[in-house]
């Protein structure tokens, strides 16, 4: 684990787009009731069944949701990246976590209380909006997967996965290199396949050298090409 050092949270929590725009004093009265939590990789943030207080916010590291069977078997319903926020909707619902969120490298979490932001939530509109255009993007990212899921083949989910890691700007270039963001195991479970089937289809989309897979770091010889491959 890193060697954290203090940090204010109102400095924290300014360079969080979901906190853009807000004054000071606003800054101030949300960062009474935000505190930090400092994971490890692997250290569980909170279990199936926990009672949500509030929602999170990753300030920098990387953390998974995910379901988990009797059986032990895991699924990766979300993977968040630093500046995003998870359990909003939880919050609101007033529910227990269905799901589990644990770190997937070394991270910062800021928990911001429901009392800190009910509060700011009567008094700032725009606030509000951002909230509810956060969790409008999660549903609709969670219809995708649904979407994919059901109509989509296990190359064409990893090759969706491949280009939406990609910045905009280079989805027309050639020799692009990609580092996975999480390793294999949990990107499969995110799509919906075994880490066995995955590793398959990236086998053979090297076979076809449409890709080039040297560890986590994926490169692309044709963007525009491996694009018509998902589309045949």
């Amino acid at each position: 684990m890193r060697d954290f050092q203090p940090v204010q949270i109102e400095s924290l929590l300014s360079r969080i787009p979901l906190f853009e725009g807000l004054a000071p004093d606003e800054l101030a009265r949300m960062a009474k009731g935000t505190h930090e939590v400092r994971l490890s990789k692997g250290d569980t943030l909170f279990r199936h069944g926990d009672t949500c207080t509030g929602f999170h916010v990753l300030v920098y590291g990387q953390i998974k949701l995910a379901l988990s069977s009797a059986q032990g078997t895991e699924k990766v319903v979300e993977i968040i990246q630093p500046g995003q926020s998870f359990g909003e909707a939880i919050m609101f619902m007033d529910k227990p976590y269905f799901v589990f969120a644990q770190a997937l490298s070394d991270s910062l979490v800021l928990h911001v209380s429901k009392a800190a932001l009910d509060e700011e939530l009567q008094s700032d509109h725009a606030f509000v909006r951002k909230m509810l255009a956060g969790m409008a993007m999660r549903l609709h990212q969670l219809m995708t997967d649904v979407e994919a899921y059901s109509l989509h083949s296990g190359t064409q989910r990893v090759i969706g996965y491949l280009l939406h890691e990609l910045p905009e700007s280079q989805h027309g270039e050639e020799n692009v290199v990609l580092e996975l963001s999480a390793n294999k195991g949990v990107i499969a479970s995110r799509l919906n396949l075994t880490q066995e089937h995955f590793s398959r289809i990236l086998h053979d989309l090297s076979a076809l050298r449409l890709i080039v897979v040297e560890g986590k770091r994926i490169c692309i010889p044709s963007v525009p090409k491996l694009r018509k491959h998902q589309l045949a």
